[in-house]
This record gives structure tokens, sequence and C-alpha cells, in this order.
């Protein structure tokens, strides 16, 4: 039970410095944007690469 109250710490913190990564960068240059009339397509890529680089070092740092 202790390993997953840590997993729970961990995703918490990932998903705080993503929300921060987020506000603070807004779209990064790898985000993909399709608008066109009223419909719009937002692919975050560029997001999705650092949040999985984010989330692999924390949870690498934590299995240690």
């Amino acid at each position: 039970m202790v390993s997953f109250g840590r997993l729970l710490i961990v995703l918490g913190a990932a998903l705080i410095v993503a929300g921060v990564i987020v506000s603070v960068f807004g779209r990064l240059p790898g985000d993909f944007v399709y608008k066109r009339g009223n419909f719009a397509f937002y692919f975050p890529l560029m997001t999705s690469i650092i949040l999985s680089i984010v989330l692999t070092l924390l949870l690498w740092l934590f299995r240690r």
C-alpha cells in the first residue's frame, strides 16, 4: 500500500508540473492546431512528449 501512495504522489507532482508548463508556455511550437470554419482540432504533440519525458524521469527517480 505504501508504493501505491508514492505512485499517487508522483502522479500528482507530475500533474502540477504539467499544469505549470502549460500555463507558462501555452501552446508549444510542436502543437498542431487545425481550424476550418466552426471546427477546430488541437493536437498537443510537443506537450505530450515533454510530459512523457517528465513522467519517465520522475518515475525513474522514485524507483531507485
